[in-house]
């Protein structure tokens, strides 16, 4: 296998033993017609060498990667799925493939799949993955990486010849099965799962399994569980606050859908608002709003509650606690810093910034639909009031219900305001990701194989990402 000398594959997980996981195969699919590979994502681990044959092997029919994880791990897991206990969870259509070392940064990093065919876990369903669930996937994670959000990356997807059989698009519809490059793959539902038990001793190695692999300056930590939730919480106030700035709207935030290491992954029926709305739902289902746009800081902090909650089984309940109580001040900082980061500006100071991103918030929802959400983080990039109001929407911020955010932003000075000298910031409007655009995006794909759009999309994304200059991904990591 050609690889470059930057592949260094770490496979750390097995290391935690059969009760964590259980070997599977992938299925043998009659196809792998490769659809995209994300060669920016393969030269962090060194496998941008690989040709398109190599990589079908590799990420189609799964070859073992050299010195790796063999055969792959379906990992074992519970979690509340909106908020309703499951104990029959797991990975029902994906398994841990490779673990390998980042370029630069030494983190560990995950290749799993989605789609990859049944194991123990998969509950009577066919453990495939949709065309239009892998394309949807690959859409959100490039766009999330553009707007600063520490996510997943889609790192390959591959058609396979399948048709599958579906109750929420027209079937039958195609298969694919889609490989992500994550931080982790380690859930809160990973340590739900021997809680459910009663296993503290399982706890206790997933905790040091955790800060010996993505928490190394907590080793000395007195109280070590306590300590390792709070970084927990820390870092996923910054994805939830990232979220936020994004306009983003996960739709499923169940607490096996939340990682360790405060990085999104598994995309199924986000949404990227229209619009600032509250109470807007990404999930047909969702009939409560229990994770709409407005209440998802509250459900991460419920999902944090039930982590806490299981390491309260290796350590006293007065640290996790106040750990857990850390949360509603760590999310404020984060929102902030992420909306002063999406506006290209520099912080005042936190009273002054608390009042001016409140202010922001309000003149988003006052624009409403002749706004949307992503142009007004456009128009305003690094704070250029005369580059706004020529815009083609300068009439309607020159309407009253902005005047206090003109007011305010004119006192914050811009952060780096040469990137507004790229070509991006010269066009009238943004790369937004929103539904009606996604589906059309998909409409030539069905009716005529034609993948010119979305690959258009995905340049168009990639460019944006570019001129933003928003936070690389690994400055999420911290280790």
């Amino acid at each position: 296998m050609p690889v470059s000398p930057a592949y260094r594959p770490d496979p750390k997980f097995p290391e935690l033993g059969p009760e964590f996981a259980d070997a599977v195969e992938a299925a043998a699919f009659p196809q792998t017609l490769l659809r995209f590979r994300n060669d920016r994502a393969a030269a962090t681990v060194g496998l941008e060498t690989l040709t398109d044959e190599e990589w079908a092997a590799h990420f189609g029919r799964f070859e073992p990667l050299a010195d790796n994880i063999d055969p792959p791990l379906a990992q074992r897991y519970h979690g509340h799925q909106f908020q309703v206990y499951n104990p029959e969870l797991g990975d029902g259509r994906g398994f841990l493939f490779a673990q390998l070392r980042e370029a630069g940064t030494g983190r560990l990093l995950d290749l799993g799949t989605k789609g990859s065919g049944q194991t123990p876990w998969s509950r009577q369903g066919d453990g495939r993955l949709t065309l239009k669930g892998g394309v949807r996937e690959v859409l959100a994670t490039a766009m999330l990486e553009a707007l600063g959000a520490p996510t997943s990356r889609s790192f390959s997807l591959i058609e396979t010849g399948e048709a599958l059989m579906r109750t929420d698009e027209p079937s039958p519809t195609r298969a694919s099965v889609l490989v992500r490059l994550s931080h982790s793959h380690i859930r809160f539902g990973t340590f739900q799962r021997h809680a459910f038990f009663e296993r503290a001793d399982r706890i206790t190695t997933l905790v040091d399994h955790v800060i010996a692999n993505y928490y190394p300056s907590l080793e000395a930590a007195n109280d070590r569980p306590a300590a390792l939730l709070r970084e927990v919480v820390r870092r996923t106030a910054r994805l939830v606050a990232r979220w936020m700035a994004a306009g983003f709207v996960h739709g499923v935030l169940n607490t096996d859908n939340m990682s360790i290491t405060g990085e999104s992954f598994d995309y199924g029926p986000y949404r990227f608002l229209p619009r600032n709305d509250p109470n807007f739902v990404a999930a047909y289902f969702d009939q409560t709003g229990l994770y709409s746009f407005g209440r998802q800081a509250e459900a991460v902090f419920w999902n944090l509650q039930q982590l806490g909650g299981c390491l309260s089984l290796v350590t006293a309940t007065e640290p996790i606690v106040a750990e857990l109580q850390g949360f509603g001040a760590a999310y404020r900082r984060e929102l902030i810093a992420a909306m002063l980061d999406r506006l290209g500006l520099k912080p005042r100071g936190e009273e002054a910034d608390a009042g001016f991103v409140q202010a922001a918030f309000r003149a988003i929802a006052a624009g409403s639909e002749p706004l949307r959400w992503e142009p007004f983080f456009f128009d305003w990039f690094c704070g250029d009031e005369a580059r706004a109001l020529a815009g083609v929407r300068g009439e309607l911020y020159r309407q009253p219900a902005f005047a206090d955010f003109r007011e305010l932003i004119a006192g914050y000075a811009p952060d780096r305001p040469e990137r507004l000298a790229d070509p991006y910031f010269a066009r009238p409007e943004p790369e937004e990701l929103l539904y009606d655009q996604i589906e059309a995006l998909w409409a030539p794909i069905a009716g005529a194989d034609d993948w010119s759009a979305f690959e258009a999309k995905l340049a168009a994304i990639e460019r944006a990402r570019r001129a933003w200059g928003l936070p690389a991904q690994a400055s999420f990591a911290g280790t």
